[in-house]
């Protein structure tokens, strides 16, 4: 069976990563937005980032513009507005589909691995994939869950 390991995404650099860099720490994998009424999230996403990865946790945002063409800019633009405005550190990927028949592959994996409470399509930006130190997929929450909500569990993997 298939692990968030064994895929490879694309920074927003344009390098090809396999995610098989992040093996052994806990992920919180996130399809995020610049124009989206979650994307102060970015702010508890980057705290949980601070406090969290000196204890092996990343948190690997993945820009997505199928909900509302919220994400509209091209890599460059996406990197100044998520430095610029909120010092992400961890690690951004390039824009990406996380439905339909272009879906990057990693999130058809997540998404089959967690179904939401309405099936298994994304409904929104900013939902949230919790992975183990052994890449499985042990939680799926909703956009509105806010990251600091998280820490108890992801603490809880740690």
């Amino acid at each position: 069976m298939a692990r968030v390991y064994d895929f490879s995404a694309t920074s927003l650099a344009g390098e090809d990563i396999p995610l098989q860099r992040y093996q052994g720490q806990v992920l919180l994998i996130v399809n995020t937005a610049s124009a989206c009424g979650f994307t102060p999230q970015y702010k508890g996403l980057q705290a949980l980032q601070q406090a969290l990865s000196p204890r092996g946790f990343s948190v690997l945002g993945f820009p997505c513009n199928q909900f509302g063409r919220q994400e509209p800019g091209d890599a460059a633009q996406i990197e100044r507005f998520c430095t610029g405005n909120y010092a992400v550190s961890f690690p951004m990927f390039a824009k990406i589909d996380v439905n339909g028949g272009n879906a990057h592959p990693l999130y058809q994996y997540l998404k089959n691995a967690r179904s939401g409470l309405l099936g298994a399509s994304i409904k929104w930006n900013f939902t949230k994939f919790l992975v183990d130190r052994s890449g499985e997929v042990v939680a799926r929450h909703a956009p509105t869950t806010k990251p600091e909500a998280l820490t108890r569990e992801i603490e809880a993997l740690l």
